[in-house]
C-alpha cells in the first residue's frame, strides 16, 4: 500500500469520526433549543404573572382580614390583655348610649361622655401594651406581672368610673363622702401601680435589640414618654387653694384636685375633649404624653416605612425629640394657666 493511499485511507477515518451530525439531525437540535428558550420566557411569564396577582390580592385584601391578624398575634402574646382590651372596646356600646338616653350632666358635660373616653382610651392602651409585649419574647416574667397588673386595674378604672357616672356623680378629686373617697383612692393606687410597673416595660425595651433599628428607637422612647405623661396626672390630685379655703370655712373637703389651672372644673371647654377654652388645663399634655407609646411606633410604621434603615432612624429619633418638647410645652403651658386655644 503507497503512502499516499494510506494517509488518504487515515484522513478519511479522522473525518468519519468527526463528520458533521445529518440536516435533519441539526434542525431538530435546533428547534430544541428554540422550544426551551420559549419554555424559559413562558415560565418567567407565568413567575411574573403570579407575583402580580399576589400583589393585587395583598393589595385588595380586606381590612378585616389584617385586623384578625393583628388580634391573633396579639392573643398569642397575651390573651389577658388582648381579653381585655376586647371586652373594654364592646363597652363602648353601652355607655354611648349612655350618652344619648341620660340626660343628666356632670360639671356641664354628659354624664356618660367621661366614661366613654376613659373606656376607649383604656382599651387602645392595653392593646397597644400587648403589642409592645410582641417585641419582648426573651421577658416573659415581665410580660406576665405588667400585662396582669394592667389588665386589672384598667377593668378598675372603667368600673368605678361607670359606677360613679351612674350615682350621676364624680369620679376623680371626689371625697365628699366616704364611699368617693375611697373609690377616688383606690383609683390613684391602681393608676400609680401600673404607670411605676410599666418601667420594667421601658427598661426591657431599652435592654432589647432590635432588627428594626427605627421601630426600636420609637418604642422604648415612646413608653419613656407615656410614663412621664402618666405621673403628669398627679399634679392634678393636690387640693387646690380654692378647695382648701372652702374646706376651712365649711370644715369639710369636697373636692382634692384639679385638672383646670385657675379656675374650677367644669367650665367652657372645646367639644368632646372638654379641654378648657379659658385657663389651663392639665389633662391636655397628659393625654398627650400617655399616647406617645402610640404615636411614635405608628409613625413609624406608617410614614417613614420606605425609606431607608439610617434615615427611618434618624427620623424616629427627630420625631421622638419634638414630639417630647411639645408634651413639655403644653405641659408648661397648663402650669402658667393658658389653656390649649382660647376662646372666649
Amino acid at each position: 500500500m503507497s503512502a499516499i493511499t494510506y494517509t488518504d485511507r487515515l484522513k478519511e477515518n479522522l473525518a468519519g469520526r468527526v463528520r458533521p451530525a445529518p440536516a435533519s439531525q441539526a434542525g431538530q437540535e435546533g428547534n430544541a433549543v428554540i422550544v426551551g428558550q420559549r419554555a424559559q420566557v413562558g415560565q418567567r411569564a407565568l413567575i411574573g404573572k403570579r407575583a402580580l396577582i399576589g400583589k393585587r390580592a395583598q393589595a385588595s385584601e380586606s381590612p378585616l382580614v389584617h385586623i384578625h391578624g393583628f388580634l391573633i398575634r396579639l392573643w398569642n402574646t397575651d390573651p389577658l390583655l388582648t381579653g381585655t382590651g376586647l371586652f373594654l372596646l364592646a363597652l363602648l356600646v353601652p355607655s354611648s348610649l349612655g350618652i344619648w338616653l341620660d340626660p343628666r350632666e356632670i360639671t356641664g358635660a354628659p354624664a356618660w361622655l367621661k366614661p366613654v373616653k376613659f373606656t376607649l382610651s383604656t382599651s387602645i392602651y392595653t392593646l397597644t401594651l400587648a403589642w409592645v409585649f410582641s417585641y419582648l419574647p426573651d421577658w416573659p416574667r415581665t410580660r406576665r406581672i405588667v400585662g396582669r397588673a394592667t389588665a386589672v386595674v384598667m377593668l378598675l378604672e372603667v368600673a368605678i368610673i361607670d359606677l360613679q357616672a351612674a350615682r350621676g356623680t364624680t369620679s376623680h378629686f371626689n371625697v365628699s363622702t366616704l364611699l368617693d373617697g375611697i373609690l377616688f383612692t383606690v383609683m390613684g393606687i391602681g393608676i400609680f401601680t401600673q404607670t411605676f410597673a410599666s418601667i420594667a416595660v421601658a427598661a426591657a425595651l431599652w435592654r432589647q435589640p432590635f432588627a428594626d433599628r427605627a421601630m426600636g428607637w420609637a418604642l422604648r422612647l415612646g413608653m419613656t414618654i407615656t410614663i412621664v405623661g402618666g405621673f403628669s396626672g398627679g399634679l392634678m390630685t393636690g387640693p387646690t387653694k380654692a378647695q382648701l379655703v372652702q374646706a376651712k370655712a365649711t370644715q369639710r373637703l369636697l373636692l382634692a384636685g384639679a385638672h383646670t389651672v385657675g379656675a374650677p372644673d367644669g367650665g367652657p371647654g372645646l367639644p368632646v375633649t372638654g379641654w378648657s377654652t379659658r385657663h389651663g388645663d392639665l389633662r391636655v399634655p397628659h393625654f398627650v404624653g400617655l399616647h406617645a407609646l402610640q404615636a411614635l411606633p405608628l409613625l413609624t410604621l406608617v410614614f417613614l416605612r420606605r425609606r431607608n434603615e439610617t434615615s427611618r432612624t434618624r427620623l424616629a429619633l427627630a420625631a421622638a425629640a419634638i414630639y417630647a418638647l411639645v408634651f413639655v410645652a403644653l405641659l408648661i403651658q397648663a402650669l402658667i394657666g393658658s389653656p390649649l386655644v382660647a376662646i372666649g
